[in-house]
């Protein structure tokens, strides 16, 4: 493993362990500390970070068969275990997990982190050339699977509500649904951002400049969180959950887009090495984010990223050695 990607991974464990000791001193108070920075990070910073790059992503040079090559299977695999996690909430009356967990559990599967480890990953080993298909697919990774599960989440509290009799209308509750997936700090920047493009293009140097300065507090403050969430939550209870899901996220995901890249769009070197890396990341906070916003499994996310962090550690040189071996093969 590069030694510019270990120092970044124990850097960001250093970072949790601080966000942990300070949840466990209380020094941010005697509430619900992890909640209030969720909240924090869902409602500024990261509708900063996503307007700000919708307006500047550059549609007309992306690389659409690597992003559908890594796009297509996550949305699947995200698809895939909403569906069975619905499923299996429905066998036991009453439920025992919260009705937006299947969308939670979801995001855990499919949502990598791209930025925090993705990036110095991919800029030790392919360079700019790398990069440039990295930074493409990131820009699209919230758009596609962080609004693929809002949808799926707002559409099961909208159901919920039918169920325990809420007096509103079938289709007022349809048109509530509809306006929360829409007035929501993860779609509307993306939404926002993508107008202000195809409208007004770039933007003004102190516009630019604001929203960089927030964006920039997404990483620390979410690895803060997640130290915090751990003194909070801890990982009773959803510890069986969390290796399920890292291992969906650290082994099932890489191989189906190997499988994409290489049968489907016949993807060679640098252009399957990607997705393939992309997709082997540890899960990203902005999962936990969103099982905080929607107040369901924050123990289990927490401890799923954190598994899934170390867990990389072991995966990592795994993908870097079948990547090898395949780049053999086919050059």
């Amino acid at each position: 493993m590069p030694s510019v990607l270990f120092l970044k991974l124990l850097a960001i464990f250093v970072v949790v362990a601080m966000g942990w000791a300070v949840g466990r001193l209380k020094w941010l108070g005697q509430g619900d500390t992890a909640r209030t920075l969720a909240n924090t990070v869902f409602y500024i910073f990261i509708p900063a970070l996503l307007f700000r790059t919708m307006v500047r992503l550059d549609t007309a040079h992306l690389p659409w068969r690597v992003l559908i090559a890594f796009f297509a299977p996550a949305t699947l695999l995200l698809l895939g275990v909403y569906v069975w996690h619905r499923y299996q909430r429905g066998r036991v009356n009453p439920p025992t997990t919260p009705v937006t967990g299947p969308s939670v559990r979801a995001m855990n599967a499919a949502f990598g982190n791209n930025v925090q480890v993705g990036l110095p990953l991919i800029a030790a080993l392919f360079g700019e050339t790398g990069l440039a298909i990295h930074i493409a697919l990131i820009s699209l990774h919230s758009l596609v699977l962080m609004t693929t599960a809002t949808a799926l989440a707002e559409n099961d509290l909208a159901r919920q509500r039918l169920i325990e009799g809420d007096a509103t209308s079938r289709w007022r509750t349809l048109g509530i649904t509809a306006r929360n997936m829409l007035i929501h700090p993860v779609v509307l920047p993306i939404i926002c951002g993508l107008a202000w493009q195809g409208i007004f293009g770039g933007l003004p140097a102190l516009m630019d400049e604001i929203l960089m300065t927030l964006s920039q507090a997404v990483v620390p403050v979410c690895l803060i969180l997640i130290g915090v969430s751990l003194a909070q939550y801890g990982i009773r209870g959803g510890l069986r959950q969390a290796i399920a899901l890292t291992s969906l996220k650290l082994l099932l995901l890489p191989t189906l887009v190997i499988a994409t890249g290489l049968w489907v769009f016949d993807l060679s070197g640098v252009a399957l090495a990607v997705p393939v890396l992309a997709a082997a990341l540890p899960i990203g906070t902005n999962a936990m984010i969103f099982a905080q916003r929607y107040q369901a499994l924050e123990g289990e996310s927490t401890t799923a990223v954190v598994l899934s962090t170390f867990g990389f550690i072991l995966t990592a040189p795994l993908w870097l050695a079948i990547l090898s071996a395949l780049s053999a093969m086919q050059g």
